[in-house]
């Protein structure tokens, strides 16, 4: 099906143009690149990627809307699921939030552990976009001086060890994604060359073990092979990622929101294009070559593969559910009340309404958003 995406400005093609023209030297210099490369490059590289540079991403101006964007309904009711975490462990609690978006997430977060008495001693914020830094700053200043002042900002994990929470919502998806097909029972990966005037085009390459060794991996869980023709997603450096971003954490909870399956869902035998897309001014399409730096790149999560991650790396699985049924176990009849008693007027009943809908409904976020909370 044909999309109908709006022209990018004068301003947004000459971004997009030196973007591109990095991402050509590279090739030229090391012939076709993996595409979790070009996304990886599409995405972060240094002022020109997606989230490096200044394109406003988040609400009506932007690309997408996250959870936290709605309103303060989402961020509430997590607050209260990790408050009791954060008020066990006392006074030497910390709380990292990977990404952080607009800031709106954490923002809502620490008013709601302040109301909880359950404020973390700090409040890290790991956020590679110095954009969204300077958002974020510029919002979260006008905390009162007592909770502002518990919030930091910082370039990598802890390399200490530390105690609390880490939270990450639409995280997972936005990682670099390794793309795999099957011919002849043998595992190709996709490439990106550069084809000239046509722009870039892909191209499948015989996968190295890494990824070859990934695939066959999901093959054996599932019982039996993928069939030719077959293309999806993986990501073998999962494991690596859950230690770095996760294994200084030696007691607390790795709190992850994402839309996602698990396997047996995420390699469904008419799934068999994958999941990859791109997102651009709240229009969803397959064309992920385009646009580059641009448009967001997402591919959904395998929560079978977080979980395999989170447990080598010594944590214990203690829920997987719809994102629906985690805000509701975790106070949404309370926090709805509350918001809606306080409401000034009917607009803004009907809009605290409408988040609730959007948090909820299976059509919306409520079935293919899904938490994972994992403890040590």
């Amino acid at each position: 099906m044909r999309i109908d995406l709006p022209e990018p400005t004068s301003a947004e093609r000459e971004h997009s143009a030196t973007l591109q023209g990095f991402i050509r030297n590279e090739i030229a210099a090391k012939g076709p690149l993996p595409f979790s490369r070009f996304m990886e490059l599409a995405m972060y590289a240094p002022g020109l990627g997606y989230y490096s540079a200044g394109k406003t991403k988040f609400g009506a101006a932007g690309d997408f809307i996250t959870a936290p964007e709605l309103g303060s309904v989402f961020a509430r009711c997590v607050t209260r699921a990790i408050a009791p975490t954060l008020r066990d462990i006392g006074a030497h609690s910390q709380m990292i939030e990977l990404g952080g978006g607009s800031g709106a997430f954490a923002e809502d977060c620490l008013r709601e552990l302040a109301h909880l008495d359950a404020l973390p001693a700090r409040y890290s914020l790991l956020e590679p976009s110095a954009d969204l830094r300077q958002r974020q700053r510029e919002r979260l200043q006008q905390l009162p001086a007592e909770i502002a002042e518990r919030v930091h900002w910082i370039d990598r994990p802890p390399d200490d060890d530390w105690q609390g929470v880490l939270f990450a919502n639409e995280v997972l998806d936005a990682l670099p994604a390794t793309r795999f097909g099957i011919r002849d029972g043998e595992v190709f990966e996709e490439h990106v060359i550069d084809a000239g005037g046509e722009g870039f085009v892909s191209i499948d390459l015989p996968a190295e073990s890494f990824t070859a060794n990934a695939v066959r991996h999901i093959e054996r869980d599932l019982g039996h092979g993928l069939a030719d023709g077959y293309r999806s997603e993986v990501l073998p450096q999962l494991p690596y990622w859950i230690q770095a971003v996760c294994g200084g954490l030696q007691r607390g909870m790795a709190l992850f929101v994402d839309y996602g399956y698990t396997r047996r869902e995420f390699y469904r035998e008419d799934r068999h294009g994958g999941t990859l897309m791109a997102t651009y001014r709240h229009r969803a399409h397959t064309d992920v070559l385009s646009r580059v730096g641009l448009q967001d790149l997402t591919a959904f999560v395998d929560f079978s593969a977080l979980a395999e991650a989170a447990t080598r790396a010594g944590f214990r699985i203690a829920g997987l559910g719809t994102q629906a049924d985690f805000l509701m176990a975790n106070g949404l009849d309370v926090v709805f009340a509350q918001a809606y008693a306080a409401a000034g007027d009917e607009a803004v009943r009907y809009r605290l309404s409408q988040e609730v809908k959007r948090l909820t409904l299976p059509a919306e976020m409520g079935e293919t958003f899904k938490v994972m909370a994992c403890e040590r």
